[in-house]
């Protein structure tokens, strides 16, 4: 009997457990089916043709600037100049850089095609060039309205100058929230899940061996502040593009003989002139368009971050200086890897098939991961090209984590000027190497799923503010091509000369100037 008693006390324990799972399963997949609502909610079609119309619309009001003034754009990126206060124009353009170029110049530029076939690549070009003057407009207005903390270190950004130039401080305080989330929280995790995955296909190391990697070294860095952070930036993302390009035009030589032919099938693709990619050109805009900007950043209101804590003369130089990082991460470093997968056939697209649309996988390949690129890279360089890719991705991602938390730190900082929680900044440097653990060893579709919901809010609440406040930036660029016309070397911002209100820093700084 108590045998039988044990059997049965057994039984009803292991069905206990069994029943726990599967509840745990239930609410596992409602949670993730409410996620992937949300997220197709947020990246609507009206999203997509928020950022490509308002990127249209810059490019007219500022006559192309990311056209016109492409020489005094490479002139000014050059520029050393620093303070105490500031970093250094080709600091602020690395730590730009530094968040601009990561996942999404790898594994992103892959799933676009692979969802949205070869034309997506396409119109992640187009969104670059006219995002290039959105960026400009969004970075000037973060240099006009930036400030100093309490440490006398210059702080600006979307949160600063709708609260300055729109007066919603409800507004600002909502964004500042929104990206405090996103750069700390949702984000971090696809970067982390990317080096992850990378470092398993090249080296076959686990998750946890990464994440314990990532999050010694990014916690080094992080607590040692922003000048720390720009310093690492300034030599680890030119020399990994560079080498990464080089790479890149090695492959395109060795396979120079598909090379018109590849142009020929991302055109057609594009407009769905071809038979195998004609269904899909809808999603060929949607996947380009999305990782386009989650990619190049421009309109999502990150850059002007690191646009803001640059120390310039005039607020329209870091304008053109950020511009031109949308060119250098789209153009050059996302065409690279778009090139490496096309040339080689490494790629995965969405096909027409009688009942619908299929997907036709390459056997072992993750999807929403870097394999693509690495894959089409080991073809040219078998037994080096997976292991090329995984740490040139390791240094785009890591250098990409560094911004977004300077991103969230400064949203923090924009917080505590009400709140006074010196506190929050080391809760946050907490949570994000928390969040980083957690990314890196969880399923790279969900990773995507929630930064794409952290780019979308940002996106959608940073692009209206700038469609708002858009002419001081406007009079920023005349003012500073007039002065450049009239044969100033070092034109020089006078806010109310140009009519332009709560832009104290500047205001004080003439002061100063005037008094010297």
């Amino acid at each position: 009997m108590e045998t039988e008693a044990v059997r049965h006390a057994g039984e009803g324990k292991l069905a206990k457990i069994r029943h726990n799972q599967r509840f745990a399963r239930h609410r596992g997949t409602v949670l993730e089916d409410f996620i992937k609502d949300f997220n197709s909610l947020v990246w609507s079609r009206p999203l997509i043709w928020l950022c490509l119309g308002a990127g249209l619309y810059f490019s007219l009001r500022t006559r192309f600037v990311q056209l016109r003034q492409l020489k005094e754009m490479v002139r000014l990126l050059l520029s050393d100049k620093r303070s105490e206060a500031g970093v250094s124009s080709f600091q602020a353009l690395a730590v730009s850089l530094s968040g601009r170029v990561g996942m999404g110049n790898i594994a992103g530029v892959a799933t676009a095609i692979g969802f949205g076939g070869p034309g997506a690549v396409f119109w992640m070009w187009i969104v670059a060039f006219l995002g290039a003057s959105t960026a400009y407009v969004e970075s000037t207005l973060a240099q006009i309205y930036k400030e100093k903390d309490e440490d006398g270190r210059y702080r600006g950004g979307p949160a600063y100058y709708i609260e300055k130039a729109m007066g919603q401080k409800w507004y600002a305080w909502l964004f500042a929230i929104v990206t405090i989330i996103a750069t700390g929280f949702l984000l971090p995790g696809v970067q982390a899940n990317g080096i992850a995955k990378g470092m398993a296909e090249a080296f076959d190391f686990k998750p946890e061996l990464v994440a314990t990697v990532v999050v010694v070294l990014l916690g080094f860095i992080i607590f040692g502040g922003v000048k720390r952070i720009a310093r690492v930036a300034e030599v680890v993302v030119p020399f990994m593009a560079l080498a990464y390009v080089l790479v890149a035009m090695v492959i395109m030589l060795l396979n120079a003989e598909l090379l018109p032919q590849m142009w020929l099938m991302i055109l057609k693709s594009a407009f769905g002139l071809d038979a195998a990619f004609g269904a899909v050109v809808g999603l060929a805009v949607e996947w380009g368009v999305k990782r386009g900007i989650y990619s190049n950043e421009a309109g999502q209101g990150t850059g002007p971050h690191a646009a803001a804590a640059a120390e310039v003369s005039h607020p329209a130089k870091q304008g053109l200086v950020q511009a031109f990082s949308v060119y250098v991460d789209t153009l050059l470093l996302c065409t690279a890897t778009a090139f490496m997968i096309l040339s080689t056939g490494m790629y995965n697209v969405l096909r027409p098939d009688k009942a619908g649309m299929i997907v036709e996988y390459l056997p072992g390949i993750d999807h929403e991961g870097p394999a693509f690129a690495q894959r089409a890279v080991e073809v040219i360089l078998p037994g080096y090209g997976a292991g090329f890719v995984a740490l040139a991705l390791f240094f785009f991602a890591f250098t990409t984590l560094m911004a977004y938390y300077y991103m969230a730190e400064t949203n923090v900082a924009y917080l505590n000027r009400r709140l006074h929680a010196p506190w929050l900044t080391f809760v946050l440097r907490l949570l994000l190497l928390a969040a980083v653990t957690f990314g890196a060893v969880r399923s790279a579709e969900m990773a995507w799923t929630l930064g794409d919901i952290g780019v979308g809010l940002m996106a959608w609440l940073n692009i209206i503010a700038i469609l708002i406040l858009q002419k001081p930036a406007l009079a920023c660029l005349y003012d500073y091509e007039m002065q450049k016309k009239a044969g100033i070397e070092e034109p020089q911002f006078d806010p109310d000369a140009l009519g332009i209100k709560n832009a104290n820093f500047w205001r004080e700084r003439k002061a100063s100037r005037h008094a010297d």
